[in-house]
Order: C-alpha cells, then sequence, then structure tokens
C-alpha cells in the first residue's frame, strides 16, 4: 500500500522547508534508511531519510521550491500502484516530478549547519531594493591541505571531481566522519589568493541593471526573528567606555605564556559571564506569561557567515578559564567556517554578545536575541586622549553597549552589571581570583 511522505519538522521553529536537493527521481526503488532528499529549513540543511521500502511514485516539491510543513514531500509504494485517491484525499494536486539528478552514497542523516539563530544582525529590510549588477571573484578561505594522503569520499564524487578538473583533497567533506559527497564537490569554489581577487565590475555608464537572489530559508529566519524582537521587545541602550589599558597588559602577559592564546574577545566573554552571575536579571528570558531566571550562564557568540550569523553557545561560561574558552570559540568558528556546526551547538543561550571592534567598528547597537533579555555589542578598542590623574595622556577605550528588554531589566539593573563588567575588565586580576 503506497505511504505518503509528508515535510518533516525537523526544527523546533521550522514552518516550511525547502528541497535543496532530491537523491531520487519517480520510478527509483527506495529502502528504508535511504537518504531520500536534503531540506533547507530554517536553521540547517538535513539530509532526509525514507521511512519506507518501495518506488518512489511521486514527488510533490520541487528542487528549489519551498512547502510548508505536513505537505506531501513524496508517496512511496509498489510499482504500478495507483494513487490518484490518496492525492484527491489529501486536497494536495499532483505536480511535475523535476528532473533528479543521480543519487550519491547514503550517509547516515546529519545536519549541515547553513543557517542560523536570530542573533543580532545588520537589519533586514522587507525587500531587497535593486542594485548595480556586478560581478566579483568569489572571496573563499585558503582550504586545509590534506597531508593523511587518504581522502574520504564517495565513488560518485571522485567520478564528478575528476571531470571538472577539481582537486579532491580541497573540497570540504560534509557527510559523516567529513566524508566528501557529491553535494560538496558541486558547491566546490576554487581557493583564490586575495592579491588575484578582482572586485566587483561596475555597470556601464548610462546603464541600468541589477541582480536577484531567492531568499534562503535562513535569512528569513533572521528577518522574522529580528522583526519580531524590534517591534515587540521594548529596546533601551546602555553604553559605558571601558579602560582597556590593564587588559591589554595582562593579555600581552598571558599570551608570553607557550601555548596560550587569549583574545580581548574572550576577556569579555569571561567578565560577563562573571557579571552575570552577581546580576541574575540580566541572564533572564522573557517567556510571556512568566520570566524565566536562569541559574545556568550560556554565552552566545555571534559568528559571521556568508548567509547571515550563527550563534553557537559556550555552556557554563563562568565555570571555565579564559584559555577553555578561547579554544571553545575558535573550534566553534572553524566549524562555522566548515559547516560543521550542529543544532546542539547553537541552542541554548541566555545571554549573547556580538563583537565587531575586529572589523574597525567603534561602536553599535545590537537587537537582543530573544527570548534572553539582553544582548552586548562590543566595538574596537582604539587610542585616544584621556584624563588621568588630572594629566591628558594616550589611552586605550573600548565601548560597550549593552541593548536590554524593559520587560524584564530596568535602567539601574542593566546598569548595575555595565558597571561590574566594567570593574573586571579594567582589572583582570580580578577575574582569576
Amino acid at each position: 500500500m503506497a505511504e505518503i511522505v509528508y515535510m518533516p519538522k525537523l526544527s523546533d521553529t521550522m514552518s516550511e522547508g525547502v528541497v535543496a536537493e532530491w537523491h531520487k527521481k519517480v520510478g527509483d526503488a527506495v529502502s528504508s534508511g535511504e537518504v531520500l532528499a536534503e531540506i533547507e529549513t530554517d536553521k540547517a540543511t538535513m539530509e532526509f531519510e525514507s521511512f519506507y521500502d518501495g518506488v518512489l511514485l511521486h514527488i510533490g516539491v520541487e528542487k528549489g521550491k519551498a512547502a510548508p510543513v505536513n505537505a506531501i514531500l513524496a508517496i512511496i509504494g509498489a510499482e504500478g500502484e495507483d494513487i490518484s485517491a490518496l492525492l484527491a484525499s489529501d486536497g494536495k494536486p499532483a505536480t511535475e516530478a523535476p528532473k533528479a539528478e543521480k543519487a550519491d552514497e547514503k550517509p547516515a542523516a546529519k545536519a549541515e549547519e547553513k543557517a542560523t539563530p536570530a542573533a543580532e544582525a545588520p537589519k533586514a529590510p522587507a525587500a531587497e531594493a535593486p542594485k548595480a549588477e556586478t560581478k566579483a571573484a568569489p572571496v573563499t578561505a585558503a582550504p586545509a591541505a590534506n597531508t593523511s594522503g587518504r581522502v574520504l569520499a564517495s565513488p560518485l564524487a571522485k567520478k564528478v571531481a575528476e571531470e571538472k578538473g577539481i582537486d579532491i583533497q580541497q573540497v570540504a567533506g560534509t557527510g559523516d566522519g567529513g566524508r566528501i559527497v557529491k553535494r560538496d564537490v558541486d558547491h566546490f569554489t576554487p581557493y583564490v589568493p586575495a592579491a588575484n581577487q578582482t572586485g566587483f565590475t561596475p555597470a556601464p555608464a548610462g546603464e541600468e541593471s541589477y541582480q536577484e537572489e531567492q531568499v534562503s530559508q535562513m535569512r528569513k529566519t533572521i528577518a522574522r526573528r529580528l522583526s519580531e524582537s524590534k517591534f515587540t521587545a521594548p529596546h533601551f541602550y546602555l553604553t559605558l567606555d571601558i579602560d582597556m589599558d590593564n587588559a591589554i597588559a595582562a593579555r600581552k602577559a598571558m599570551n608570553a605564556q607557550d601555548g596560550v592564546k587569549i583574545s580581548f574577545n574572550d576577556m569579555v566573554v569571561k567578565a560577563s559571564a562573571m557579571a552575570l552571575r552577581k546580576h541574575p536579571t540580566i541572564n533572564s528570558s522573557w517567556l510571556g506569561d512568566v520570566i524565566r531566571r536562569n541559574n545556568h550562564i550560556h554565552i552566545g557568540i555571534a559568528v559571521a557567515v556568508d548567509e547571515g550569523l550563527l550563534v553557537p553557545v559556550v555552556r557554563f561560561t563562568d565555570t571555565k578559564g579564559l584559555a577553555q574558552i578561547g579554544s571553545e570559540i575558535r573550534e566553534y568558528a572553524d566549524k562555522a567556517k566548515h559547516k560543521k556546526l550542529q543544532p546542539s551547538d547553537w541552542e541554548g543561550n541566555t545571554f549573547t554578545i556580538s563583537n565587531l571592534g575586529m572589523f574597525g567598528i567603534e561602536s553599535f547597537t545590537a537587537i537582543i536575541n530573544t527570548p534572553d533579555s539582553c544582548i552586548l555589542a562590543v566595538g574596537g578598542i582604539k587610542e585616544i586622549p584621556v584624563v588621568k590623574n588630572g594629566q591628558v595622556v594616550p589611552g586605550n577605550v573600548m565601548k560597550l553597549t549593552l541593548s536590554c528588554d524593559h520587560r524584564v531589566v530596568d535602567g539601574a539593573s542593566g546598569a548595575a552589571f555595565m558597571q561590574t563588567l566594567k570593574a573586571y575588565l579594567e582589572n583582570p586580576v580580578t577575574m582569576l581570583v
């Protein structure tokens, strides 16, 4: 008897999914546990396995198209079986089956990080304004060299790489255990050294042109979540200047030790965790009918990727030392770069930090990553004249801005947290006590 395969709900916030790839075409035999399709959700792209044995009789959502959760994704049954009654009873019209590419080998279902969370990000407009069409060389990170001499890749991936003249050792694998599969080769962009990147090509004088691109599930989620946060949570902002002279000296001394690599961001994360312990109101969540006072401290770190933002979480941050915090953040950044983050890596934050200081930004305000009640925006360290002991001397100042949800946090509570944070950063030795 034929069985309907519905669009699955692959995350708690998923309302619709996009079929990124079909691994089977109508008429193909399907076994339980085989990868049937790749589904792009609001947080990741997942390999979706069949629950049934049989023949793929119908494809309900074409590649690249979106459908709501519980819409007909496919129908699997016996060869030649009449499925018209199933389609009619479900109220979904039959659609033409798309041309599907040859199926790759079937790794176990595993999340492929492509999208993320609704942490602070540049404000997303409702519709992108027309812009001049540009052509730019792709900017990609230099791939890590393969020194093992052994490449973990599917036969189809190797065949396609050979046909396209791609060095399989330069391709990052997203399959089980880092295995390279066909989609990795299809999406591979050769590394272009910065010196050879030509930048954009402006439109010819007097000619109007633009380009449009489909909005990804991740970008849709960013737009929705940030709009909900900005227009639902009443934001207010608190900014402080931090004297970073002692922090600079402390970091230099710590990094003089073998094997130690501490960044200023690591120091901000640690200081924030310790300040949250003293000011639990800032570590709270607005849940509508209740305010949740979190006893644990999980700090989310906003990481920029090509399609938006991810917020991997350093768990129980207040219990960890600077070196461990720094190591975890670097590991998460590397995972994000190579699309290796799992959903468990970006869930559960109770407070978020967004740092644009490394991009030369002096200060900015961040949008709260709901249901958290606050997010900290970190600017860069700037050398400016300051007054110390009645004298104007060179100083190193960093601006921090705390965005607060006024439904949970009052001005006095936010100010007290910022004063504690300032004290830790201006006297880093107190973080070690």
